[in-house]
């Protein structure tokens, strides 16, 4: 699978190239739509729920702290979730590709994997931004960010690859996961701090995979904290195992695909 891999690098980055392209051509906005959507919605949760929250953001001295601290774990949110939608139906949405071309399907997560990088980076870019003409500036412990975004991108995958392969033998999969990431968003301190919260239910909120995750970007780009870096190291080596497990499933899965889809 490896040497497959390498031997069809360059069309897994072409396809990633092309995408962006294609972005670029179709749309007047061209990237910026990458990044509208994500902000519209901190600026929606930051216009509502500012009044509410904004006074119990200790260690933050900055007027529109709600508003930086809601897209700080945005951030981290949106890579993890997008990821998760897109590697749901990958295979289904690429049936077509599937049956015309010979290539290894493994370069399929690959291309949705660089895609969603890329799409993050440039959220990243927009939100630092934001966080310029709002007066908030990240230390130097912001340099941890991309050691973040790559923990997340394979946790996502290596969940996501999972869910895509089962996804073409049972359908109903596809109807459960935005459930589930709806109930997690709401289980995930992104637009509320934990500690607002009694102890007991922290205690049962930090066992979210989730939660290292997303309170290590709000700790880097919000609060000049270090990640969790104890949580992230076993959330880590969970990850590599899901993404091994996953990887068998396919493999096992993948002469039979084609014929399914």
């Amino acid at each position: 699978m490896l040497k497959a891999i390498w031997t069809y690098r360059f069309f897994i980055l072409s396809s990633i190239k092309n995408d962006l392209r294609s972005r670029f051509i179709t749309s007047k906005l061209g990237a910026l739509w990458m990044i509208i959507h994500p902000l519209a919605q901190v600026l929606i949760f930051a216009l509502v729920l500012s009044e509410v929250l904004s006074a119990k953001l200790p260690g933050i001295d900055n007027k529109y702290a709600y508003a930086i601290y809601l897209m700080a774990g945005t951030l981290g949110w949106t890579l993890f979730s997008e990821t998760i939608f897109r590697f749901t139906n990958i295979f289904i949405d690429n049936a077509n590709l599937l049956k015309k071309m010979a290539f290894p399907r493994l370069c399929l997560p690959l291309i949705v994997g660089g895609q969603m990088l890329v799409n993050n980076v440039l959220l990243l870019v927009a939100i630092l931004g934001v966080f310029a003409v709002l007066g908030h500036t990240p230390s130097a412990v912001a340099l941890w960010l991309p050691l973040l975004m790559l923990i997340t991108l394979l946790l996502a995958m290596s969940v996501g690859i999972l869910l895509g392969t089962l996804n073409v033998f049972m359908r109903d999969i596809g109807q459960v996961v935005p459930v589930i990431m709806q109930a997690l968003f709401w289980l995930t301190p992104v637009v509320y701090n934990l500690n607002i919260l009694p102890e007991k239910v922290q205690a049962i909120f930090r066992l979210n995979p989730m939660y290292p995750l997303v309170t290590s970007y709000q700790n880097v780009l919000v609060f000049d904290k270090p990640p969790l870096f104890e949580d992230l190291g076993i959330l880590l080596i969970w990850a590599v195992a899901m993404g091994l497990a996953g990887l068998a499933l396919f493999r096992r899965a993948s002469p039979e695909m084609v014929d399914v889809l």
